[in-house]
C-alpha cells in the first residue's frame, strides 16, 4: 500500500462520522464544532446534522492525523491547522484553548471537476458576453483581482477565470494551502510551510512569490493575498509581470484596492501611505466581485470593474457588468443578470493593437475605440 492509501483508510475511520457528508457531492462544507455539533452547508445554506464524535479524543485525534499526513504540527503552542486531505478538500482546525468549545474543524470540499468560464454561464453566474469579455482580458495580461466575503466561491472562480490562459504559457501558483488545479501542462505549484517547534523551516506566501520571480513565470497565480506579500505582488506587476491573478477578501471594488493598499503597508518597506494606494492604482486593472445571497444560498457575480488610476488620492472606478436583479424564479431562487453599463474599458485598443479583436464576437462594442 501506499503512504497516501493508508493515510486515506486511517482517515476514512477517524473522520466516520462526518463520512457520508464528506462523500456527498451536494455538500460544498462540513463543520464541526467541538466533538457534539456538526454542521453542512448544502446548495449555500446550513444545515444542522444528528452526527456526532465519540468524544473530544476522536475528534482531537483526528485532527493529528490529518496534521501527520501533511507534515504539520498542530499542539498548545501552535492550535492552528491549515491543511488538505489526499482529494485536495482544504482543512482548518483550532484547538483548545483558543477553541473554547472544543476542536473546531471545517473541510472546505474539493470539485473534481476544473470549472471553467464556461460552466459559470451554464450555472446563470455569467453571461455569455461577459464570459467573452474576461477570456479577452486575461489573454490581454491584465492584472485581475476576484473580490468577495468568506465562501462567495472566490477560488472556483479564480480557477475558472485560469482556464483563460494560453497553454504554451508557463505558470506559478503560490498558495498557503493547495486548493487550485489548473489545466495547462506548464504550471509550477508552490505551497507555504509551517515553522517547526523550534522556529525553523518556515515559508511564507512572501518568500514563495520572490522566489517565483526567478523561476521565469509568464504567469504568477497566488490563491489569497492576506499580508505583506501584496507589496511584492504589485511591484512584480509594475515591473514587467503582467497578467497575475489573485483573490482578496472585500465586500466591494473600492474596498478591494483598500485592503490590497493596507497590506503592503503591513511589509517590512517603509513605504508612505500615498506611495502603496498610487502603486495599486497603477498594478490593478479588473476587479471581479463576488456576492452570496442569504435569501437562496446562491453566489453570484456582480461587478465586473476597472480600475483606472487615481483621482484626488480616490481610486477612479468604471463598472463595465452590474448584475440587475429581476425577482424570484417558481423555484424561490432568486433571478438576476449581469448586463454591461455600456462603459468601455480604457484598454479596449489593446485588443486591436495585440490581434485579439476577432475574439470579441458578443461584445464587440466594448472593444471599439
Amino acid at each position: 500500500m501506499t503512504r497516501e492509501s493508508i493515510f486515506e483508510a486511517s482517515l476514512s475511520f477517524f473522520l466516520s462520522p462526518i463520512k457520508s457528508y464528506l462523500d456527498d457531492p451536494t455538500i460544498s462544507e462540513v463543520m464541526v464544532n467541538g466533538c457534539g455539533a456538526v454542521y453542512i452547508e448544502r446548495r449555500g445554506r446550513l444545515e444542522a446534522t444528528p452526527a456526532r464524535f465519540e468524544s473530544e479524543d476522536a475528534l482531537l485525534t483526528a485532527v493529528h492525523n490529518v496534521a501527520q499526513y501533511v507534515g504539520r504540527e498542530i499542539d498548545a503552542e501552535r492550535p492552528v491547522l491549515d491543511a488538505r486531505l489526499p482529494d485536495g478538500s482544504r482543512v482548518h482546525a483550532v484547538i483548545p484553548p483558543s477553541a473554547r468549545q472544543g476542536t473546531y474543524l471545517t473541510i472546505r470540499k474539493f470539485s473534481r471537476e476544473v470549472m471553467d468560464l464556461a460552466h459559470l454561464v451554464k450555472l446563470q453566474s455569467l453571461t455569455p458576453e461577459a464570459r467573452e469579455f474576461l477570456e479577452i482580458c486575461v489573454r490581454l495580461h491584465k492584472n485581475m483581482v476576484v473580490a468577495g466575503g468568506t465562501g462567495t466561491g472566490k477560488t472556483s472562480l479564480l480557477n475558472a477565470l485560469s482556464t483563460a490562459i494560453p497553454e504554451e504559457e508557463r505558470i506559478v501558483v503560490i498558495e498557503d494551502s493547495s486548493e487550485l488545479k489548473l489545466r495547462q501542462a506548464h504550471t509550477l505549484y508552490l505551497e507555504s510551510q509551517q515553522a517547526d517547534a523550534r522556529g525553523r523551516g518556515a515559508l511564507t506566501i512572501r518568500d514563495l512569490f520572490r522566489a517565483s520571480l526567478r523561476m521565469r513565470p509568464d504567469r504568477i497565480v497566488v490563491g489569497e493575498v492576506r499580508g505583506g506579500e501584496a507589496l511584492d505582488m504589485i511591484q512584480s506587476m509594475l515591473t514587467g509581470h503582467s497578467g497575475s491573478l489573485t483573490t482578496v477578501h472585500a465586500s466591494s471594488p473600492r474596498d478591494a484596492l483598500v485592503r490590497l493598499e493596507t497590506l503592503s503597508l503591513m511589509s517590512d518597506v517603509e513605504l508612505p501611505i500615498y506611495v502603496a494606494r498610487a502603486q495599486v492604482a497603477s498594478a490593478i486593472h479588473l476587479l471581479v466581485q463576488l456576492s452570496r445571497f442569504s435569501e437562496d444560498g446562491s453566489r453570484r457575480i456582480t461587478r465586473i470593474t476597472e480600475a483606472h488610476g487615481l483621482d484626488s488620492d480616490r481610486y477612479q472606478l468604471r463598472d463595465l457588468f452590474v448584475l440587475r436583479m429581476t425577482g424570484r424564479g417558481a423555484d424561490g431562487r432568486l433571478q438576476g443578470q449581469l448586463e454591461p453599463t455600456g462603459q468601455v474599458p480604457t484598454f479596449a485598443a489593446e485588443a486591436h493593437e495585440q490581434g485579439l479583436a476577432s475574439l470579441a464576437r458578443l461584445a464587440p462594442e466594448l472593444w471599439r475605440v
